[in-house]
């Protein structure tokens, strides 16, 4: 799998990046992970945006999904060949409100997922957990089935229990990290030190820090991670691109 990163800032944009947005690949397979503030011009200088096979969003806070609306317009009113269509735009259903708009017309189709069932999409076979964020929100554990490398997105979360087990063995684990380890309750984003110390109990190969914070410094929360992960690499996303997967540390 190959991973590109279009926007990793949480809450806005800042100086030119976007908010969460991701595009993940596998051979010729598209998928746009989250479709944050800024997603679509992201997208535009890596491919073209009918190149998408679908889009799934974690939730539907702005700072993940506040491009859908004109990615469907995009849909709607630019010319030229689609890959797919109706462009089909994966989200869960408990808010029926936010569900329902994904749906646009005959340019994109809203399909629901839930932790209850994997999804099979293309050559990649998604599960999902509920974390625990003001809003559901869920993570997502995506498996390419030919090479069995596993990326995983933690969504928006606080730390809690059930993060490790779901994130175990992945090469990559994408951690929601918005707060250095000092920040006080309450909170609905992992710190740090937190990140780091998922990545050490579930044995990932290598943690990529996300949502990351606009007004702190960026080497101190790295810093702050690293020691709570011990060995295990570590990378900002502010410091990424593109990350192949064939070239992580293999954990199985």
């Amino acid at each position: 799998m190959r991973l590109t990163i279009l926007g990793y800032y949480g809450g806005y944009p800042d100086h030119g990046v976007g908010t969460s947005s991701y595009l993940i690949e596998s051979g010729d397979y598209k998928l746009l992970l989250d479709c944050g503030s800024g997603a679509l011009l992201a997208l535009e200088k890596v491919t073209a945006p009918f190149s998408l096979d679908a889009v799934l969003l974690t939730h539907y806070h702005h700072d993940h999904a506040a491009d859908v609306g004109v990615l469907q317009y995009y849909y709607q009113l630019h010319s030229g060949q689609k890959k797919v269509t109706p462009l089909p735009i994966y989200g869960h259903s408990k808010d029926p409100l936010n569900f329902a708009a994904l749906t646009f017309g005959q340019f994109t189709q809203g399909i629901a997922y839930s932790a209850e069932a994997p999804l099979e999409l293309g050559p990649l076979t998604l599960t999902f957990l509920e974390t625990q964020h003001p809003v559901p929100a869920f993570a997502v554990r995506i498996q390419e089935r030919a090479t069995g490398q596993v990326f995983v997105d933690t969504s928006d979360t606080r730390a809690f229990a059930g993060l490790a087990p779901f994130c175990e063995g992945a090469e990559l684990l994408m951690a929601d990290t918005n707060f250095l380890a000092a920040h006080p309750a309450p909170m609905w984003h992992l710190t740090s030190q937190q990140a780091g110390a998922l990545a050490a109990r579930a044995h990932v190969g290598t943690l990529l820090l996300t949502h990351l914070p606009q007004e702190v410094s960026l080497t101190q929360l790295k810093q702050e991670a690293q020691a709570a992960a011990g060995t295990i690499p570590v990378l900002l996303a502010s410091e990424q691109t593109v990350i192949d997967g064939n070239k992580l540390s293999r954990t199985k």
